[in-house]
């Protein structure tokens, strides 16, 4: 089991800590699929609500927040029935815009991993407007309950009424939908490829800025993050922040990082090269490698 679960597992009954153990395992990232939380609800007894509650203090033990000390721990349940963990994270001594919200970082997450629906947030502390915000850019996201300790369930509307959503700026395709954006780029750099395949997944309907970031450790691992922008333009979450917040969920440092790349659309309205450096140069000592590419004809 990884050491950062060892004092959260003890706040868990005894029959769900002794199935859980064993997916603490090292390579955990904060995923639990179907079958396995299927398997973790049996084993407790109890009911599945109950269940996600209980399992926010390991959700809160992924944070990395040396500025506020806060732990924030949220679980994105995907329509597969998989769970998806988040933390907050900030970066040490940095401007807090930079910060990662614990539901940002479940939501990307999901994203990363395929999901295409959420329908389900547990957090331990109620989401603030931001987040409130960023969940409204979902797929759906008016619809999705948000479950909070010791209060009645909700969904999204009720905590974020006459909300501002995509289709007020006349998107029809959220974020979480299914889509893909083609880019022109000759390379055989493994890496560089990655970028250029997590950068036509990105999520840019207001500024057309698709960009990724990918990290790579001194054990030849990446780490990627997409942009994910939002009608609200302050809630966006950056491509560095959600390759970091990544980077942290499985359990690597800072230090490990040996290459930084960003690539972004040519057609954009916006950079994003200034705050990915900002935030890159903030925890590790490594230039960023920047890449604009053209968007291939429709």
């Amino acid at each position: 089991m990884q050491n950062r679960f060892l004092d959260s597992i003890t706040m868990l009954d005894k029959p769900l800590a002794t199935a859980l153990a064993p997916l603490l395992h090292e390579q955990f990232c904060g995923h639990i699929d179907a079958n396995q939380f299927a398997m973790l609800v049996e084993a407790s007894g109890k009911k599945e609500e109950q269940v996600l509650m209980e399992l926010l203090p390991i959700a809160a033990a992924l944070a990395n927040p040396p500025i506020s000390e806060f732990y924030v721990g949220a679980i994105a349940k995907g329509k597969s029935g998989d769970l998806y963990m988040g933390d907050n994270l900030e970066l040490p001594g940095e401007a807090l815009f930079h910060s990662v919200h614990a539901e940002q970082s479940a939501i990307s997450h999901a994203w990363l991993s395929g999901e295409t629906e959420i329908v389900d947030i547990i957090v331990n502390y109620s989401p603030c407007g931001h987040c409130r915000q960023f969940m409204n850019e979902l797929f759906n996201g008016s619809n999705i309950k948000i479950h909070l300790p010791q209060q009645e369930t909700h969904t999204l509307s009720y905590y974020l009424p006459y909300g501002f959503s995509p289709a007020d700026l006349n998107v029809t395709m959220p974020l979480l939908c299914k889509r893909v954006k083609e880019f022109s780029l000759n390379s055989d750099d493994p890496m560089i490829i990655e970028a250029l395949d997590q950068m036509g997944l990105s999520y840019a309907p207001y500024t057309n800025t698709n960009a990724a970031v990918v990290l790579e450790t001194t054990d030849g691992a990446t780490f990627c993050g997409r942009y994910a922008e939002n009608a609200a333009f302050n809630p966006s979450m950056q491509p560095m922040q959600m390759a970091l917040s990544n980077l942290i969920r499985h359990n690597r440092q800072y230090n490990e990082i040996k290459r930084a790349v960003l690539i972004e659309s040519s057609e954009g309205k916006i950079s994003l090269v200034g705050a990915t450096m900002d935030a890159l140069h903030t925890i590790a000592a490594v230039e960023l490698e920047h890449i604009v590419v053209e968007p291939m004809p429709a």
